[in-house]
């Protein structure tokens, strides 16, 4: 059994539960500001409010696994990404002080300035988590003791820039397929509107990306050679993404939803498919970090293992639960409600 490489496929399993859940949280953030009205706003943080912290728990189960199961690749990403990693830590702490503190004051002002920190905070955090994910999939120069060798202007590379771009289109797209699920009136009409043009964004970055990572990063599609059948996962994407617009047209945006949770779904498996069997790839011709040479002891990955067994299943449970206590269209809980 290799046990680094099921802890390379948990890793992705819960980045993939994040980027579904989180994203679609994050990407209402990205839209607050287009709503109208204080009543509306309103309707639109309660809608992600019962869940938003629970969805953030996948990110944290995720870097705990990570440092667990990958020290060494943990130390580097940390390390070398470490203003993007403040940056993003700010961004969640702003957008839950956001969402907290802008019920407490009734005046335009007060509640004005704390939607501008929840969209500028969920903006920042999506764009910081695509520019890191172009980061690990173009790689990143590394000594050869495994560190970080860049600066923070390596970072910020044409190809990370429109990863950025694509994460942050992608979330507004499933945010507003999800408002749309959840609002109603006047308010879900309007939001009708968002889903095509947050489709169109998302489709030519789509592209974009696509094309550069082909044309730029030929490493991406090497395993595909050695594992033919992940063909397969490339096709059903391009089909997910087409079905997005066709079941926004049919008026099923539960079918929308659904197929962009799993073109989600499938891009976090291609990113993991596009650097296996690294963690953290090299650019600068030294060791990259792999699987293997950034793992624990076999003991510890074992153990982890039996702990993996209890806690993923109680994790997926509680999501579930929480989701079918408020599932249904969101209403308005009173006055100070956000």
């Amino acid at each position: 059994m290799d046990l680094n490489l099921i802890w390379f496929v948990l890793l992705g399993v819960l980045l993939m539960g994040y980027a579904i859940l989180d994203g679609f949280d994050l990407g209402v953030g990205i839209l607050h500001l287009f709503v109208r009205g204080d009543r509306d706003r309103r309707l639109v943080l309660n809608s992600i409010g019962p869940l938003w912290d629970g969805n953030e728990v996948w990110l944290v189960t995720f870097g705990g696994a990570l440092f667990a199961a990958f020290p060494e690749a943990y130390a580097t990403i940390l390390s070398g990404f470490y203003f993007p990693v403040m940056i993003v830590l700010l961004g969640l702490i702003g957008r839950a002080v956001s969402l907290e503190f802008r019920s407490k004051v009734k005046t335009p002002r007060w509640r004005s300035y704390w939607d501008v920190s929840f969209f500028l905070s969920s903006f920042t955090v999506t764009f910081v988590f695509g520019v890191a994910l172009g980061n690990i999939i173009a790689g990143v120069p590394l000594s050869a003791d495994g560190e970080y060798a860049g600066s923070l202007a390596t970072l910020l590379g044409p190809f990370a820039l429109s990863v950025g771009a694509l994460a942050v289109a992608g979330a507004a797209m499933h945010g507003s397929i999800y408002l749309y699920l959840k609002t109603e009136d006047e308010l879900q009409a309007r939001v009708k509107t968002w889903m095509p043009r947050t489709f169109a964004v998302f489709a030519v970055l789509y592209l974009l990306v696509s094309t550069t990572a082909l044309l730029t990063q030929p490493h991406t599609t090497a395993n595909f050679t050695e594992f033919p059948v992940a063909w397969v996962i490339v096709a059903l994407n391009v089909l997910a993404v087409a079905n997005i617009p066709r079941a926004i047209k049919l008026g099923r945006p539960g079918y929308a939803f659904f197929s962009s949770s799993c073109v989600i779904a499938a891009l976090t498996f291609l990113a993991m498919m596009a650097i296996f069997p690294n963690l953290v790839l090299s650019t600068s011709g030294t060791e990259s970090l792999s699987i293997y040479r950034a793992a624990s002891s076999q003991g510890t990955l074992a153990r982890m293992g039996i702990i993996a067994l209890i806690g993923l299943p109680l994790i997926a449970t509680y999501t579930g639960i929480v989701y079918w206590v408020f599932r249904g269209k969101v209403k308005l809980g009173g006055e100070n409600a956000y």
